[in-house]
């Protein structure tokens, strides 16, 4: 076949992947982009198939490709919405190993052959090796950390064991050292190509390198750990279509990588944080603030006379409507809301709420919230002053005042301005701080209402009550 054809796919595949990307930036077009994204994929394994001449056994490939799907059907089938972070944790990690395994085998390849390129052909193919090997090794174990961190935990011999969030400032010299480490691990390699034993050596640092990189984040930062890793995957494939010299896995990296990369910094700018001081500087989690206020909580009758013809309702979600799986729950409330008061209710979404980008978004299009009603941050605060009631369920950090001051972890932190509602209604477990560690003065306001307990079972109270008003 012309080689003209393979470079047509290659651009195919290409244009199919920076389309699908461009529709995956709204929530209403994603199925679409998610739909061009893995024809793309589909097209670039065709094509490099055809390309190497492994056509000859085409029932291998039908069957690996029948393989994967199966797999990809199961998992989407099996995972549930609210797991959709570990999920996304996961094939972070797997498209990291992936990276890492081609490096390796294209080592052991010419170790076996004894063709080592020379010169600069060698020095360009041997840093890709190595850099593959690098940022794969440790987006692996840095995902797989991120999927434990998620979950909660992790099951040793039958019992659950919490995943420690632990980062003393030496850590960080620690971290530096192994990354000195594995840059010399490289250097050696292009002068010792033949030595497998560096090969390993540089996956044991890269790996420890990847869970010290996670240890010590939890909580608020989790969205921008996930999305690094994301990057750092689509960064490992790049390195590796330079290895195997395969143009469209350097554009399809290098996408993931830079779009990756957006994300992430977009998710600091969220949290008005450095990227820098996520790495490596605490967030909360270490010391609490003492509690020393109470505040009464309200049942759901009373709340549910408050929202007695509300003509304006601004829903704020949280982390804790993700935990508690409510998503189903609130859509149910606001579809109430709606046909009984004509009641206009809109969905206040904070960059950083749960645990990845666009968890809110992810939970509430599985409940069918239509895609209008969701707001960004910074369109839904000039209309908090309108609303008659800010419904926040299980949110705190994002919504917490403090962020207006000037001291403080949440100092500067963009926030979700549901005290600015004429009235504030609160759905949460209790009074706990958030994982800054910091008081929330919202909910001692007097406007605000406290409805304690689990998101779910609150919220489809507090319907109930509406329907026997």
């Amino acid at each position: 076949m012309n080689a003209q054809w393979f470079q047509l796919g290659y651009l195919l595949s290409a244009a199919l992947f920076i389309f699908g990307l461009k529709a995956l930036g709204h929530p209403r077009t994603a199925p679409r982009g998610n739909q061009l994204g893995a024809l793309g994929m589909l097209v670039a394994v065709i094509t490099v198939l055809l390309e190497a001449g492994l056509v000859s056994d085409p029932w291998l490939i039908f069957g690996g490709i029948a393989l994967g799907t199966a797999i990809g059907l199961w998992m989407a089938i099996r995972v549930e919405m609210t797991g959709m972070p570990e999920l996304v944790a996961l094939f972070n990690g797997f498209g990291g190993a992936a990276s890492a395994l081609v490096a390796v085998a294209e080592v052991y390849a010419a170790v076996e052959t004894q063709a080592f390129p020379s010169g600069l052909e060698r020095f360009v193919a041997w840093i890709a090796v190595g850099l593959s090997s690098l940022v794969g090794w440790m987006t692996l174990t840095g995902s797989l950390l991120a999927y434990a961190k998620l979950k909660g935990g992790f099951q040793i011999f039958g019992a659950w064991r919490r995943t420690p969030t632990w980062g003393p400032p030496w850590l960080n010299g620690v971290k530096a050292v192994l990354l000195v480490a594995s840059v010399v691990l490289i250097g050696a390699s292009v002068e010792y190509p033949d030595n497998l034993q560096l090969a390993w050596a540089l996956m044991v640092t890269s790996s420890l390198l990847g869970v010290l990189m996670v240890l010590p984040i939890g909580g608020a930062d989790m969205p921008v750990v996930v999305s690094l890793l994301n990057s750092l995957s689509g960064i490992a494939a790049a390195f590796t279509g330079f290895i195997i010299s395969n143009s469209v896995l350097i554009v399809a990296g290098s996408l993931v990588g830079a779009s990756g990369l957006i994300l992430t910094f977009l998710m600091c700018r969220a949290m008005n944080r450095r990227l820098i001081d996520v790495l490596f500087t605490s967030f909360g989690g270490s010391t609490e603030q003492a509690l020393t206020r109470t505040k009464a909580g309200s049942d759901a009758d009373e709340v549910a006379m408050v929202l007695d013809g509300a003509q304006k309702v601004i829903i704020v979600p949280g982390y804790g409507m993700a935990v508690s799986q409510a998503q189903h729950a609130v859509r149910e409330l606001a579809d109430l809301l709606h046909e009984r008061y004509g009641t206009e209710v809109k969905y206040a979404i904070h960059p950083v709420a749960g645990r990845m980008p666009g968890h809110m978004n992810v939970l509430l299009a599985e409940a069918n919230v239509p895609y209008e009603q969701l707001v960004e941050m910074d369109e839904i605060n000039p209309e908090m002053a309108d609303a008659d009631a800010a419904i926040v369920i299980g949110a705190n950090d994002t919504c917490n005042p403090a962020g207006r001051g000037t001291e403080g972890p949440l100092a500067g932190m963009p926030i979700i301005q549901a005290d600015m509602a004429r009235t504030v209604i609160v759905i949460k477990r209790s009074l706990s701080v958030g994982y800054a560690g910091v008081d929330n003065d919202l909910f001692y306001l007097d406007k605000t209402m406290m409805l304690f307990g689990d998101g779910k079972k609150a919220l489809t109270a507090l319907t109930q009550a509406i329907k026997e008003s």
